[in-house]
């Protein structure tokens, strides 16, 4: 079994300092966007019509509105899950406390493109 590891930053200071922590306990292979929440773009008075189909570079580096950034990574178990939940939290602090992240996992049953056979549902790692 793999995992998905998606985490969301809400303060654009941690984001450098959680990948670096999570490089240091061994994960490297992590994806990194530009994302906003609905909330945040409603309290900047922006509203669906306002966003183009295409965002380009510079809609976003012009744009006003503080981004949020949300990072993916796929590890192969349950305990460098954990691992990473506590290196992010020991930066970003309490995922309870509001505006500080939000971090989730899927279980993933097939992976490719790692350099290893695909899982398959009944294989453990």
């Amino acid at each position: 079994m793999a995992y998905l590891v998606v985490l969301i930053i809400d303060n654009l200071d941690h984001c450098h300092p959680v990948l670096d922590a999570w490089e240091a306990v061994g994960v490297t292979g992590v994806t990194i966007l530009e994302s906003s929440g609905i909330g945040r773009a409603r309290r900047a008075g922006l509203r669906r019509d306002d966003y183009p189909l295409m965002l380009s570079l510079t809609d976003i580096l012009q744009s006003k509105e503080r981004h949020h950034r949300t990072v993916f990574s796929v590890v192969d178990t349950n305990e460098q899950v954990e691992t990473l939940a506590e290196a992010a939290q020991s930066i970003m602090g309490d995922f309870n406390e509001p505006h500080t992240g939000l971090m989730f996992v899927v279980e993933l049953h097939r992976v490719y493109g790692r350099g290893k056979p695909p899982l398959r549902p009944d294989d453990t790692p």
